[in-house]
């Protein structure tokens, strides 16, 4: 008897009803603690989390800055010493600032502009000083002030020198594609391609309207339609003939040649958004965009050389409306203090590297081109039944083996092929992926990587870096531990910097060597002001999905006044992928949707699900395709019944659940499929209908059917279901939410399913943010207290005026 009763409450609780007649039930929102954590007040008391690495020169040694509540320090580590030294001492330079620009400064109010290394001894810098050079007069005990005070500081003297009266060294504009050698510069002029030398390109950055200027154009064909320069999905876009652009271009190792892709976009059809804010007439923005199954552009490879100014288009098709990715070297450590950056293609000055990517994503080759041959030949063919979403490669120096990244077993993994592309061997061989190749040691015959889900004790999420023989096997997790981790490998692959975290710790730094020995820490996050104001960590936890079997893991974000004899409302905050979950793994302080949410009075989770994040198996990732709208649903619902048949303190009753983009087009889905469950949702910026949503998300994550028709021509069929059709289901109470200029996803995904709903006769609430973009800009904190006024009154009961409070945060 006591077992059967046992087990009906366990039932009952499953399924959301409430037997804990102690848990009293929150009636009133927390306006107050969901104000005192926007992300203007969590910028002033939460600064540095990660060491951003800046690397010398030469040699091993990195510089960093790290920010507390004390202000910012700056130091030098050298790993090979072990040593850690502070650049500068504050105190004292604060004072010799003072003393020569005449504004007074502290140590922790350097307003350092432009920090940066000159060389291995000499750091270089700007202040810029409080009053205007053209206001202040010349002082006969003094020299006349400046606007911008130049600096070399020498770190071994600690010697502060002005030298604001010498020619600055300016970097070259951002428009200028500087050959290897640096003896020619392109870039795009209108829609064709111009060329000048380094002599000219200085009088552009010295006097733009120099009538001494001499500029070449090196095309004459290019039109709006079918520019040099833009990408294939927008173009080029409006271009004024006389202003500079940077064009996405590849050269040679030796500047001879260079590649670049050009796009005819003749037959892609137009997209629309109205600036109903712009003074003083709505101003329309007429832009390209390519949706599922349209047409694609036609793509040239173009090789130009640059002796005879003439170009060639290359034969590397093989696909209809295939994606090419030429590949680059990667930057060197001298390339960092060039005053230009130059990408340089993978190979010599005859051989270059690429993969050709089939529409439907089923294939890739990686390929090889022999320019004096005028030839490509495949080295590498990757196919699966379903896309393709990891098919990466490096090359190894001097041997021009390649290290191929690939899920053909179901997995990411790493495998060595010979320079004519046949499979060498397995460098890894696990149940784990592969993030990422960080470098190669080619002397040491060593591979290093970041992968997720080596430990099976581990939540699969966490990353690490690893070590591991070209040759195979020998694989070792360079920084162990149960923490989710960033690193920064030096360019000699010596060392490396690693951060890491977990949501319910503070992240902290250290120095490793690529032996995998920790030499020491570095920083910890300073979160004493966050803790001050009653900030408290989340929780982790593991539910099964709805198969019962896939373990998913999530985070639970509590009321940092949280009373466990209390019962809350419980709303997720969801993204489908699958790209990307929306739950986090590492601390961060981007808690708006989140933590923020919850000081209300709501229990917030995240948690992911089959179909989702990359980065564990194939199959895991896989198991949406053809399925976007539907595929992520039935877990997340599974899953909150878990926890609220795990915690008394969870109304099942009072279901909320909120997204932003593939996030609004879920969460929208999850009311309208289960409206006796959910019972608010809030819907950002959804594409609703992926039939209107741009070509490479909706058919890489759902699929596209290539098909031969009987005439042979190759179309692509695309069908998948829409927002639209569930309308009918709505019972609860539905936000929708677009910014009016969302050139990402167009607001029209929102306007189809609202014109849907008013046709059903159905109530419902809609917001749309003028003038805004997808991300919703200068209006986010806005939408945060509308949102939080829909949660509260649908799901506490209450809902305070938020006026005063944003107000407040504007204060």
């Amino acid at each position: 008897m006591k077992k059967t009763i046992l087990a009906l409450i366990s039932l009952a609780m499953f399924f959301g009803v409430n037997l804990y007649a102690q848990q009293t039930p929150i009636t009133k929102a927390n306006y107050e603690l969901a104000e005192r954590f926007s992300p203007k007040k969590l910028n002033r008391m939460v600064f540095s989390q990660s060491v951003r690495t800046n690397w010398f020169p030469s040699g091993d040694k990195f510089w960093y800055e790290w920010k507390d509540s004390n202000g910012s320090r700056y130091f030098i580590v050298d790993p090979a010493t072990k040593g850690k030294t502070e650049v500068f001492d504050m105190e004292r330079l604060a004072m010799e600032l003072t003393e020569i620009i005449r504004d007074p400064f502290d140590a922790q109010h350097i307003p350092f502009r432009g920090l940066k290394l000159k060389d291995d001894k000499t750091f270089t810098f700007e202040i810029q000083s409080t009053l205007d050079e053209e206001k202040k007069e010349g002082d006969k005990k003094g020299k006349p002030g400046k606007k911008v005070f130049r600096f070399e500081y020498d770190i071994a003297s600690k010697k502060l020198t002005d030298v604001s009266d010498t020619e600055k060294k300016e970097r070259y504009p951002y428009w200028a594609s500087l050959s290897p050698d640096t003896s020619i510069v392109v870039y795009g002029k209108g829609y064709n391609l111009f060329y000048t030398d380094m002599d000219n390109l200085r009088k552009i950055m010295k006097d733009e309207k120099d009538s001494t200027i001499v500029e070449h154009q090196l095309t004459f064909d290019g039109t709006k339609d079918i520019p040099y320069g833009g990408d294939n999905y927008k173009g080029a876009g409006e271009r004024d003939t006389a202003k500079r652009y940077p064009i996405n271009m590849i050269w040679s190792p030796d500047g001879k040649h260079f590649l670049m892709e050009k796009y005819d976009l003749s037959n892609l059809k137009e997209m629309w958004v109205i600036n109903s804010t712009s003074e003083p007439r709505p101003t329309l923005e007429t832009y390209k965009y390519q949706m599922p199954g349209e047409p694609g552009p036609k793509t040239y490879v173009l090789l130009f050389d640059i002796q005879t100014k003439t170009s060639r288009a290359l034969n590397v098709n093989a696909f209809k409306d295939q994606t090419n990715n030429v590949a680059y070297k990667r930057p060197t450590q001298e390339d960092l203090y060039k005053d230009f950056r130059t990408n340089v293609w993978e190979g010599d000055n005859n051989n270059f590297y690429m993969t050709r990517i089939s529409r439907d994503q089923y294939r890739v080759d990686i390929c090889r081109y022999d320019i004096a041959q005028d030839s490509l030949y495949v080295l590498v063919e990757e196919r699966l039944n379903t896309y393709i979403d990891v098919a990466d490669f490096e090359v190894v120096e001097g041997t021009n083996q390649l290290v191929v990244r690939s899920e053909r077993n179901g997995w990411a993994q790493l495998y060595l092929h010979d320079a004519n592309g046949k499979l060498l061997n397995k460098i890894t061989d696990g149940a784990f992926h592969v993030s990422s190749i960080d470098g190669i040691d080619a002397k040491n015959s060593i591979v290093y990587f970041t992968a997720t889900g080596f430990d099976p004790k581990e939540n699969p999420y966490y990353a690490h870096l690893f070590s591991a023989n070209l040759k195979g096997g020998n694989v070792k997790m360079l920084n162990p531990g149960n923490y989710d981790t960033r690193t920064s490998i030096s360019y000699s692959n010596k060392y490396f910097v690693s951060c890491y975290s977990r949501v319910d710790t503070a992240p902290a730094n250290a120095l490793y060597s690529t032996s995998g020995k920790k030499i020491m820490d570095l920083e910890t996050t300073d979160m004493s002001q966050l803790f001050a104001m009653g900030y408290k960590f989340p929780e982790v936890f593991t539910v099964k999905a709805a198969d019962g079997i896939t373990d998913l893991f999530g985070v639970m974000y509590k009321p940092f006044d949280f009373d466990s004899t209390k019962s809350y409302p419980i709303i997720e905050y969801v993204y489908p992928g699958p790209q990307t979950e929306s739950t986090n793994y590492f601390w961060s302080k981007g808690m708006n949707r989140i933590d923020r949410l919850a000081q209300l009075g709501f229990i917030v989770v995240t948690v992911g699900h089959r179909g989702g994040h990359p980065d564990r198996s194939k199959w895991y990732h896989n198991f949406g395709y053809g399925n976007m709208r539907d595929y992520p649903l039935q877990d997340h619902r599974y899953a909150l019944q878990q926890l609220a048949a795990r915690h008394k303190f969870i109304d099942l009753n009072k279901v909320g659940i909120h997204g932003h983009s593939g996030g609004g087009f879920m969460s929208t889905a999850a009311l309208l499929s289960y409206p006796d469950f959910y019972k608010v949702a809030v819907s950002c910026a959804g594409n609703h209908d992926n039939r209107i949503y741009n070509r490479w998300w909706s058919e890489t994550h759902h699929g596209v059917k290539e098909v031969v028709t009987e005439k042979g021509d190759t179309v692509f069929n695309y069908s998948i279901r829409f927002n639209q059709e569930l309308v009918k289901n709505l019972k609860g109470h539905l936000l929708l939410v677009h910014g009016d200029m969302d050139d990402n996803v167009h607001p029209a995904n929102t306007t189809r399913v609202i014109d849907a709903l008013i046709r059903a006769n159905k109530r419902f609430d809609m917001l749309y943010l003028p003038g805004q973009r997808h991300g919703f800009g200068d209006m986010d904190e806005y939408f945060f207290w509308k949102m939080a006024d829909y949660f509260s009154r649908h799901l506490i009961g209450d809902c305070q005026e938020s006026a005063d409070i944003i107000q407040m945060n504007n204060d």
